[in-house]
C-alpha cells in the first residue's frame, strides 16, 4: 500500500497554494488557473478557514450569477475541510473521497499543512501500482529475472 507521504513525494511539486477568506472569488480562480489547480486552501492566520474548489466556483458563483470580483472567498468556501495525514494509505484516501464526493485532500502532519492529495494523484497511483504487478507477473510467467 502506498501512503500520503509516498504520493506527496512523488509529486514535481509539491507546494500548496493558500488564499485568506477575505480576498475575492476573482483573485482565487486567477490563481488556480495560474498554478494549473483545482483547490485552494483558505486560511486565518496560520489555521485553516476551509477550502474552495472549482466546484465550489461553478455552482456557488456562476450558476447563481454572482459577480467573482465582488464576492469573497468566505462566501463560497468549503468551511468543513476534511484532511489525511501523510502515514494514511492511499486506499483511505480514495474511500474518504468518494464517500464525500471530493476531489481534494489537505494533508496535515502535526496540524501544520504539508501537502493536498487530488484524485488525480491517486489515479495516477494506481495505475503506477498496476503497471508495476504487470511486469512483475509477465516476469515470472516469462521466467525472467526483472
Amino acid at each position: 500500500m502506498t501512503s500520503v507521504a509516498q504520493i506527496l513525494n512523488s509529486k514535481p511539486n509539491q507546494s500548496v497554494y493558500t488564499i485568506t477568506a477575505s480576498e475575492s472569488v476573482y483573485d482565487a480562480i486567477k490563481l488556480m488557473a495560474e498554478k494549473q489547480i483545482g483547490a485552494l486552501i483558505v486560511t486565518d492566520g496560520d489555521s485553516i478557514a476551509g477550502i474552495i474548489t472549482e466546484r465550489d466556483y461553478a455552482r456557488k458563483v456562476v450558476l447563481l450569477d454572482r459577480s467573482s470580483k465582488a464576492t469573497p472567498v468566505r462566501g463560497i468556501m468549503t468551511q468543513t475541510v476534511r484532511f489525511v495525514r501523510p502515514d494514511q494509505s492511499s486506499e483511505e484516501c480514495m474511500a474518504l473521497m468518494t464517500t464525500h464526493r471530493m476531489r481534494h485532500l489537505p494533508v496535515l502532519d502535526q496540524e501544520r499543512l504539508v501537502g493536498m492529495i487530488s484524485i488525480g494523484d491517486l489515479v495516477k497511483n494506481i495505475i503506477e501500482e498496476q503497471e508495476f504487478t504487470i511486469k512483475q507477473l509477465e516476469h515470472y510467467i516469462t521466467g525472467e529475472h526483472a
